[in-house]
């Protein structure tokens, strides 16, 4: 093989090695929301805030005060009129480490960024999608973060070389700000054990900078997934492909997000017709789920629901839903 047939040679096998990384990335560049979207337009209605809270305060009761308010928040959004949505909450604002929720968050994300044009489906991020929703992976969670932000772990950086880093970072930020949600962060990656280096620097290094939700922010997120608001029907479908729960399969785990936590209220009280959609997040401290519910008569329900320093409690959220579900079905 002469030398120019050498280089030729070279050259492919290094274009063939960089192409899926080329086809991942796309264009790359800024979440956006689309062109046609609006806030939904929502109502505030008192007597579902007094469901909500008479939910939390009787199970609270329950417990004999093992469990204190400021443990508690919940959000009930109504969207059986997609043109007027209700709701109410307890504690709706307070802000909590939502362990693995913002995973529902970077999918949406994701699937603008398909949309757009800006990331190319391969088969690595098709998994990846699967495994950081369905089985709420936290390897395939950082995967999912760098192609979205175009950033990546590693060592800390000088001053303004991390704030160009950090400003890619908050992209999936920029994208919820831009649609009117508030009180919210979800610029970081989700260990299992700790962060390090950069990772560490993004955090302000005592955690001042971690991700953070409300319930009103997470409730508001599912529904406007489930309801088709932010993407095409074909990409809204994948989501929920990815969302669906089957809480009557067999228990092989009862800290699944089939069984462990919304779901097990339909479980619990034999709900067969009624399906659900949820992306939960748990740690040794925190339990929460967000779960969109339809009933067999259309009835529709966003539900989120977090939980501090109770994460052993396997019945408290399934049981605060259950009580707001009997009241809003009367």
């Amino acid at each position: 093989m002469n030398l120019i047939s050498k280089l030729t040679a070279t050259f492919l096998i290094a274009a063939l090695f960089a192409m899926p990384l080329v086809a991942q990335k796309g264009k790359g560049g800024e979440i956006v929301p689309q062109k046609d979207y609006k806030p939904p337009a929502m109502t505030e209605v008192p007597s579902i805030n007094d469901i909500v809270r008479a939910a939390v305060m009787a199970e609270l009761d329950a417990r004999k005060g093992g469990v204190k308010q400021e443990q508690v928040s919940a959000t009930v959004i109504e969207v059986t009129d997609a043109n007027n949505w209700k709701w109410g909450a307890f504690r709706g604002e307070e802000k909590y480490y939502p362990a693995s929720v913002p995973k529902m968050f970077y999918m949406a994300a994701v699937e603008r960024q398909l949309e757009d044009g800006k990331v190319t489906l391969t088969k690595e991020l098709d998994r990846g999608m699967k495994d950081m929703v369905v089985d709420s992976s936290n390897d395939a969670t950082q995967y999912i973060v760098d192609v979205l932000t175009e950033t990546a772990s590693g060592s800390e950086l000088p001053q303004k070389e991390f704030e160009k880093w950090q400003y890619k970072r908050n992209r999936m930020n920029r994208y919820f700000a831009a649609m009117g949600f508030s009180n919210i962060n979800i610029n970081q990656k989700i260990y299992c054990e700790d962060a390090y280096g950069i990772e560490q620097q993004s955090r302000n290094y005592a955690g001042q900078n971690r991700n953070m939700l409300t319930t009103n922010a997470t409730a508001r997120a599912i529904a406007e997934i489930v309801m088709g608001r932010l993407n095409t029907p074909e990409r809204t479908e994948r989501m929920l492909n990815l969302l669906k729960r089957d809480p009557f399969s067999a228990v092989k785990d009862p800290d699944s997000q089939d069984h462990g936590f919304i779901g097990k209220m339909l479980a619990d009280n034999h709900l067969h017709n009624v399906k659900i959609w949820s992306k939960a997040g748990w740690t040794s401290r925190a339990r929460h789920d967000a779960a969109f519910l339809r009933t067999e008569s259309g009835r529709q329900y966003a539900i989120a629901i977090f939980t501090e320093g109770v994460a052993k409690d396997r019945d408290l959220v399934p049981a605060i839903a259950w009580r707001i579900f009997q009241e809003l079905n009367k």
